[in-house]
């Protein structure tokens, strides 16, 4: 058994530790990329000869067919990362190679994160820190706890799903809009559906968790936002493109709410952008997925999809075919 990491040196050694490494050794022989930079397609081909299986992360190319012909034995490919649609071709599925991504390990650090802001939004504690950094005390008047609030979820992918799995450790009430899934699985999951004017106009929080896709785009436009409670948090850990944010900007402007973003159109915003300036903004440097010793979990995450598949079990990042047109 032949396990090629293609990824560039810098790229496998922020993901790969050395337990990492020893763990698909034990499965079988493992060829790394020494070279700096993203691989070119003719390191692909070389990297990828005779393997088995073929690790890729971000900065890898699409695997082509003369990157293929090198590994006529290939079965199965583990994206060390998120979207697979930079590297995946329909020479792949054509060749039955399986393919798995680290998704769900991503969508657990993004989860985590807007789960941090909604704490910390709903404390106040943006403002209170400014207030007290400024010389003052404030009162903690608009204070509120993670109990008895109306939490809007909008998108029950990886990252969406496992935000809904970690507010069910609080006492507040669940709501999701996602047109894949049925009320009784919505119900399994903690939540309740609802349809997306409706949920927008309910909820104290409403959570991003949406792909970047042509029926995504602006789906937060100027009739939607405005359809927001005064007060409610807006969150989005998800793409910048699904928000109209010249619309966003305008609701922001009059006071009504706030708003929690970690990705922006493009990235970065550029440097006057009002969302760099509002009182009511909490803007960062898209950090909600994996990011420093994060990215290990993508990494736990491939090596036990590996063992996995040498095991003959099911892979829990395994993505299809027919998924593709619904992936970021």
């Amino acid at each position: 058994m032949k396990i090629a990491l293609l990824q560039g040196k810098e790229q496998r050694e922020k993901v790969f530790k050395q337990e990492h490494l020893d763990r698909l050794r034990k499965l079988g022989d493992v060829v790394v990329n020494e070279t700096a930079g993203d691989p070119s397609e003719a390191q692909l081909e070389a990297l990828i000869r005779d393997a088995d299986i073929a690790v890729t992360s971000w900065g890898c190319g699409p695997l082509t067919a003369r990157v293929l012909d090198a590994a006529p034995k290939l079965r199965l490919v583990l994206h060390a990362a998120g979207s697979v649609k930079p590297i995946v071709t329909p020479e792949l599925w054509e060749r039955g190679i399986r393919v798995s991504n680290a998704t769900a390990a991503l969508g657990q650090g993004v989860a985590e994160t807007a789960l941090g802001f909604t704490i910390v939004s709903l404390k106040d504690m943006w403002r209170l820190v400014r207030e007290t950094r400024d010389g003052g005390w404030g009162d903690g008047s608009n204070v509120r706890e993670v109990y008895n609030v109306k939490i809007g979820v909008v998108g029950a992918g990886k990252a969406g799903s496992h935000y809904i799995k970690l507010l069910r450790q609080f006492d507040v009430d669940i709501v999701l809009y996602d047109p894949f899934v049925g009320d009784e699985q919505a119900k399994a999951m903690g939540a309740r559906k609802l349809d997306l004017e409706a949920l927008l106009a309910q909820s104290d929080v409403i959570s991003i968790h949406l792909p970047s896709l042509p029926e995504t785009h602006h789906m937060f436009n100027r009739e939607r936002l405005a359809l927001m409670k005064d007060d409610c948090v807006i969150i989005n850990t998800a793409r910048g493109s699904v928000i109209d944010e010249e619309a966003l900007a305008e609701e922001l402007r009059k006071g009504r709410f706030f708003a929690c973003l970690d990705v922006t159109e493009p990235e970065p915003p550029r440097a006057d952008h009002p969302f760099r300036g509002l009182p009511n903004v909490a803007l960062t440097p898209h950090i909600a997925g994996a990011v420093n010793n994060g990215l290990q979990r993508i990494a736990q995450s491939v090596v036990l999809d590996a063992e996995a598949f040498m095991d003959g079990e099911a892979l829990a990042g395994e993505v299809r075919a027919d998924q593709m047109h619904l992936l970021a």
